[in-house]
């Protein structure tokens, strides 16, 4: 369920003054699609050169992934799940939509505001 849910990357970007980290995990982050686990796969990620918190960039460096990101294509038991949904959009999309359900299911507590909610 975790790596079906980190696909939620695909859309959106980091923004430094909310996170710390900066710019999209997708060249599309208006679309929800399997093309996060296909750029994580496929893509050569480097330690970004910067003065913010330790993240990945392509070789283009307009992309960038966290740490736990990473995670999901070096461990043996996440990366055969990132395989599975680069490859099948279909998969991931009914993975997903079911996580996401059980999540907003058990809902949340003890939430605290901040000034981005």
């Amino acid at each position: 369920e975790i790596v079906a849910l980190s696909g939620a990357h695909a859309l959106g970007r980091c923004h430094p003054d909310a996170s710390g980290y900066k710019g999209p995990w997708t060249p599309t982050p208006t679309t929800f699609s399997n093309a996060y686990f296909s750029l994580l796969l496929n893509l050569k990620w480097t330690p970004k050169e910067w003065d913010g918190p330790m993240q990945y960039e392509d070789p283009s460096g307009k992309l960038m992934m966290l740490p736990s990101d990473l995670v999901l294509i070096e461990d043996p038991s996440f990366k055969k799940y990132a395989k599975m949904y680069a490859g099948d959009a279909a998969k991931f999309n009914a993975d997903f939509a079911q996580a996401f359900a059980k999540l907003l299911e058990l809902g949340t507590s003890g939430l605290t505001p901040t000034a981005y909610s």
